[in-house]
């Protein structure tokens, strides 16, 4: 059954129950048919509506029916007019219902947590949702990341973070300013990715002004991943249990592998650290070091691998010139 097909039974049925309740009128069906395509209309615009949202308004109500229950007995006490203790319930059960649905609706992430049920969901099914902090939007690889559909869940930019990348944007220096501006334009173009469940975070920590220390925080509120380049709040967020996706060890995980004797075509670029060392790079950025070869920087030379070396920061190849 479609939706179409399910909208014209309940049209069809209100008719009916108007005509029989106009005393076997027009007029009845006609009120019939008008009822039905307002609740359309009202099923139409509420169509936007999560059923996460919906089921945490639903918690926020009952929540401020049973606070506006337990003030109402308190009220119940005093000596009063009937008439005005049942006004003073009618009060509170409107204000209570309607302060716990704004709150609930607020931090409807955090009654998932509190509230594991409220996502309806099976409790064997994991919710896969991701960070972004401002290095990986900055760095702008998430673009192709997302192209891909290696990202998958749900992706979480936290407000605090934006509110960063526009600081960054608005800054002095022309540097700063034009890293800030890119991280929004990215921002943009993720957001505008077909498929990409993308939302902003309203959740803020006001006890520390750490952007890295609010994302650690945030992610173990909602038990999310990291997405970052920055090394450090890598170390920061294992350390803490916080699982961390590192687009740095993802680029230097799908570099091709090298073995010793194996040859190679680059150009020379500068001088090395050791005495008579040169320097090139591989096509990913791969960093080579060319033994007794600093005479020949400037020229495209071959070479022989000799050893490869990994490390945190990256790979490092080492070689010697073919004879």
């Amino acid at each position: 059954m479609n939706l179409l097909l399910a909208r014209l039974l309940f049209v069809l049925g209100s008719m009916f129950i108007g005509y029989q309740a106009g005393g076997n009128s027009f007029i009845g069906i006609a009120i019939g048919a008008l009822a039905a395509l307002i609740m359309i209309l009202i099923e139409v615009g509420l169509r936007k509506v999560s059923v996460s949202g919906l089921s945490s308004a639903v918690f926020g109500l009952i929540l401020g029916l049973i606070m506006a229950k337990l003030v109402g007995d308190a009220f119940s006490l005093a000596a009063m007019d009937a008439n005005m203790l049942s006004r003073i319930r009618v009060g509170l059960t409107l204000i209570f219902c309607y302060l716990g649905m704004v709150m609930a609706l607020r931090g409807k992430d955090e009654f998932n947590i509190i509230i594991p049920y409220v996502r309806l969901r099976r409790q064997d099914q994991s919710l896969d949702v991701v960070l972004l902090d401002t290095s990986v939007i900055i760095d702008g690889r998430i673009v192709d990341i997302c192209k891909t559909r290696f990202l998958g869940g749900k992706v979480i930019i936290p407000k605090f973070v934006l509110r960063e990348l526009q600081q960054i944007a608005d800054s002095t220096d022309p540097i700063k300013r034009q890293r800030g501006r890119r991280g929004l334009e990215i921002l943009n173009t993720i957001q505008n990715e077909p498929g990409m469940d993308i939302t902003i975070h309203e959740q803020d920590f006001s006890e520390t002004s750490e952007v890295d220390a609010k994302l650690v925080l945030l992610a173990k509120l909602l038990e999310a991943k990291i997405l970052t380049v920055d090394f450090n709040l890598n170390r920061v967020a294992s350390i803490q249990g916080i699982k961390v996706l590192n687009i740095n060890e993802l680029a230097n995980a799908l570099k091709p592998v090298v073995f010793p004797g194996e040859e190679m075509h680059l150009k020379l670029i500068k001088e090395g650290k050791e005495h008579n060392q040169a320097i090139g790079y591989l096509d990913d950025g791969t960093m080579v070091v060319v033994e007794d070869a600093r005479r020949l920087i400037g020229q495209d030379v071959k070479v022989v691998v000799t050893s490869v070396l990994q490390t945190q920061a990256g790979r490092m190849i080492f070689t010697k010139i073919e004879k």
